[in-house]
């Protein structure tokens, strides 16, 4: 089977994240109980979704690690061209479907040249560690890793398919989503003194927000590897209030921390929240009842950082030919790989600029480009 036949396969799953991804989970199980490879899911709490992670290879240390999530974001308001969840070839050298560049490529090449690995023979192991609700906060990973460790011969290498043109990236930032709500004292609008404006007040804090970023870039605290060289921090949802003429009540907005591996998300977090302190109690000598309080909606998925990972860099540019590295602004599962002291890069094939959007692609050169890294892969593990 090819990469783009596999691809086929895989982008047929709808597994958008707020869904279940267990179909394609089982169909990649009797894959793999096709050729013989060990493997084991890894479930949710609910059990309706799940990891899985299978070893192609002996059980010795030193081995590779190809990550890959298999949940995708909706096509919810897209204007598709094609079906979403059908291949389509047009012609023009690119797949079109959801998923094709992020990551459902990489996981394909991957699958589809275990048949190759298996007839090399490995000397060291290759692992496949397929995961679920990357999207929404990188939940899935976490506990695959866990087990990874705790069962299974430490490997040497981490390389993570997100989308890098196949270029090796060595560095990402942290991301922390937030919501805050604001409750103040509603009141008819004409006796302003009477009541709390929880609208007034969020605005307040959100121009706070804002201007922290401004500090970090006063302060000195940029990355020039990275396109957007400082911490970012971002509002992306509002809502409050119920009618013109009465002081909100409530006003509650989303937000999110995307961090540098050299910051630290409590820190950031600390300076907004120790604006919103004061902000509550000036709100709260006028009204007693009124608060200011922050939620994380999810653990802070960990920063990647350009740091012990030589072995896995210097073993991507043997496989791909002398290549640049590089720093890229999203997050993904390597922070968590590097956190229990895994060497980790991302390299994948497709470009990020195509991942989420309407008529996502990759092109069948990229494809091609991820299919001669995993041959050259297992020569490369298979002693030559």
């Amino acid at each position: 089977m090819t990469a783009a036949e596999m691809l086929e396969r895989l982008v047929g799953f709808a597994t958008v994240s707020r869904d279940s991804n267990l179909d394609l989970i089982a169909y990649v199980e009797g894959y793999l109980d096709e050729h013989g490879i060990e493997h084991w899911r890894v479930e949710s709490d609910d059990g309706k979704k799940a990891n899985l992670l299978a070893r192609i290879g002996p059980e010795v240390g030193g081995g590779v690690v190809l990550s890959g999530h298999t949940d995708v974001v909706p096509v919810d308001g897209q204007p598709w061209s094609t079906d979403p969840f059908t291949l389509v070839d047009k012609g023009d050298g690119k797949l079109y479907g959801r998923g094709t560049c992020d990551m459902k490529g990489f996981i394909a090449c991957a699958l589809a040249e275990l048949p190759e690995w298996l007839k090399r023979g490995l000397d060291k192991p290759i692992y496949l560690a397929l995961s679920y609700d990357e999207e929404v906060g990188c939940i899935g990973a976490p506990r695959m890793i866990e087990r990874l460790m705790a069962d299974h011969p430490r490997p040497a290498a981490v390389i993570v398919g997100e989308p890098t043109l196949m270029q090796p990236v060595v560095a990402h930032k942290g991301a922390t989503n937030l919501r805050t709500t604001v409750t103040g004292r509603a009141s008819h609008s004409s006796q302003i003194d009477q009541g709390v404006s929880a609208i007034h007040v969020a605005a307040r804090l959100v121009t706070r927000i804002e201007d922290v970023m401004s500090e970090l870039r006063a302060e000195g605290r940029v990355d020039e590897a990275f396109n957007v060289a400082h911490s970012s921090l971002h509002v992306g949802k509002i809502a409050g209030g119920t009618a013109i003429n009465i002081m909100a009540r409530e006003c509650t907005f989303e937000w999110e921390i995307r961090h540098l591996p050299g910051d630290r998300v409590e820190e950031l977090l600390g300076r907004v929240n120790d604006y919103a302190a004061e902000l509550e109690a000036e709100m709260q000598r006028r009204a007693p009842e009124t608060s200011i309080v922050t939620e994380a909606l999810n653990l802070t998925v960990p920063a990647l950082a350009d740091d012990n990972n030589a072995q896995v860099l210097d073993l991507c540019r043997e496989l791909l030919g002398e290549q640049p590295s590089g720093a890229v602004a999203y997050a993904t599962e390597a922070g968590q790989f590097q956190r229990v002291g895994l060497p980790t890069v991302i390299c994948g094939p497709g470009s990020i600029r195509q991942a989420h959007q309407p008529d996502e692609y990759i092109e069948l050169e990229q494809l091609a480009a991820g299919t001669r890294f995993m041959q050259a892969l297992g020569r490369r593990l298979a002693g030559g």
